[in-house]
């Protein structure tokens, strides 16, 4: 089974326009992925390539367009490449014999800005074995590499060496979804209504990799829907120790299972596992504070087919106004792209189970900088259905 994407290091390659951005990630892919041309500007969208790089793992690279592209529709492009490092978790910037230039200086000092490490890549030196003194001077001069595309025959070896030194630390020990919540051996109970939402014959991917994380934690699990939840619980010799349930059966969930035995949800795992939990938690209490006519953002990762009870467009729509009792606004955004946020009170992301935990936070920075508070699904839903504090209490012990 493929690495899911949202679970995979992304590495954004950018540089000038024919410095070898394409050419080195075909090298390092085995893979003839970008076009490689004399042509300045052939790279024109980002494209990406997923695999796995052994020893680190399975990474994504993204392959953007020249930072020097000067003519109108190579402005456009460079935003693209601009917007991508709210995605990305390393940066490798490639240079050639000019050495690094206004264009790629503007570049690390956003990467500095939004604490994305970077490796620096000199391409060419077989034909300019003399470098530019700017070289040398840099910063991070330890995290350099200077190589040929061309005719370096350990060119994999030591981009890897490289890489591996930059490798973020939530990368390198993954963080657990559930099971650093509980003990092992711990009876924990999954709660799973299957709806429109869920896929024939399948659950939904947060489901699922909270219970394979709760197996790996050697965690007594069970799966049941919110219909057979009361009988399962009877079923029990002893409580079990945590019930998550999905956010749409919270409110039945909660009347069910006593007060005593720590619930949350699904999303809310989540929340913290791709986000900032504080943070979302934090937001959510701006629920509370809207007024008629505010302008609410539900902001999607993915792309898909709202059916007739959608969670975003209709769902959680619906909890704000009976909470709130006021005539808001709300709007609602998919994809990558991070649209004009200033002229709304509240951003309501989805689970995030679709992207990465940097692109998550690159939004919340974002949220923080316009002054916008920003929550997720679950603990919204949680909020205007007044149980957020137990939906929380787990994390505090």
């Amino acid at each position: 089974m493929k690495t899911l994407k949202s679970m995979r290091l992304h590495i954004g390659v950018f540089g000038r326009t024919n410095v070898g951005k394409s050419s080195l990630l075909n090298r390092i892919t085995n893979q003839e992925i970008s076009i490689v041309s004399d042509i300045a500007g052939t790279t024109t969208d980002v494209v990406e390539k997923s695999m796995e790089l052994l020893p680190i793992g399975p990474v994504t690279f993204l392959d953007t367009a020249g930072l020097d592209d000067s003519t109108e529709l190579g402005e456009k492009r460079i935003e693209k490449t601009f917007k991508v490092l709210n995605r990305i978790d390393i940066a490798v910037i490639v240079c050639d014999q000019r050495g690094l230039a206004e264009y790629e200086e503007e570049l690390i000092k956003k990467l500095d800005e939004l604490k994305i490490p970077y490796l620096i890549v000199v391409n060419k030196c077989d034909d300019y074995p003399s470098l530019k003194s700017q070289i040398s001077t840099l910063p991070q001069v330890e995290d350099i590499l200077k190589t040929s595309v061309k005719t370096d025959e350990n060119l994999v070896f030591k981009f890897k060496e490289a890489l591996v030194k930059l490798l973020p630390d939530d990368f390198v020990n993954s963080p657990k979804i559930a099971g650093d919540l509980v003990e092992p051996k711990s009876t924990v109970i999954l709660v799973i209504p299957i709806d429109k939402e869920a896929p024939k014959g399948r659950i939904i991917l947060p489901q699922v990799q909270t219970l394979r994380d709760l197996l790996d934690s050697d965690c007594l699990t069970y799966v049941v829907k919110e219909t057979e939840l009361k009988q399962a619980l009877d079923n029990l010799k002893t409580p079990p120790s945590l019930v998550v349930t999905d956010s749409q059966a919270f409110k039945k969930v909660s009347e069910i299972v006593p007060d005593e035995i720590p619930l949350t949800s699904f999303s809310i795992l989540f929340a913290r596992l791709k986000g900032d939990l504080e943070a979302f938690v934090k937001g959510a209490e701006a629920i509370g504070n809207l007024k008629d006519g505010d302008m609410v953002l539900i902001l999607e990762s993915c792309t898909h087919h709202a059916i007739e009870d959608d969670i975003g467009r209709v769902k959680i729509p619906n909890l704000l106004r009976k909470r709130t009792g006021k005539n808001i606004v709300i709007h609602n955004y998919s994809g990558h792209d991070f649209p004009d946020i200033k002229n709304y009170k509240l951003i309501i992301h989805c689970g995030a189970c679709m992207t990465n935990r940097r692109e998550v936070l690159s939004r919340i920075l974002l949220a923080g900088k316009a002054g916008v508070p920003i929550t997720n699904y679950g603990v919204a839903i949680s909020y205007c259905l007044g149980i957020l504090s137990r939906a929380v209490k787990i994390f505090s012990k």
